[in-house]
């Protein structure tokens, strides 16, 4: 079997995989949320969010973007632990 150059360029961009980046990346960050330490104030938590961004194929991000999240993270590993559980199905 052949494949034409740009078969894989075209199957990494297309809508049935947007939606299945966009519907693990959604999974992850709820994870992330459900999971995020509160302390003083929910910044943290309410600070974790989702994009995504088309490059050579569709890529989705989620992000912690409250200016103490990398403390929060060192000390945690939130975010990491929410990829590990979007990945068991929880």
């Amino acid at each position: 079997m052949e494949f034409r150059n740009g078969f894989f360029d075209d199957l990494l961009t297309s809508a049935p995989v947007r939606g299945l980046v966009d519907e693990a990346t959604e999974r992850v960050a709820n994870i992330a949320r459900a999971s995020a330490p509160v302390g003083a104030t929910s910044d943290y938590k309410d600070g974790i969010k989702t994009s995504s961004k088309l490059q050579k194929r569709y890529v989705g991000l989620v992000q912690a973007t409250d200016p103490k999240s990398m403390i929060v993270e060192a000390r945690t590993g939130n975010l990491s632990r929410a990829v590990r559980g979007a990945g068991r199905g929880q």
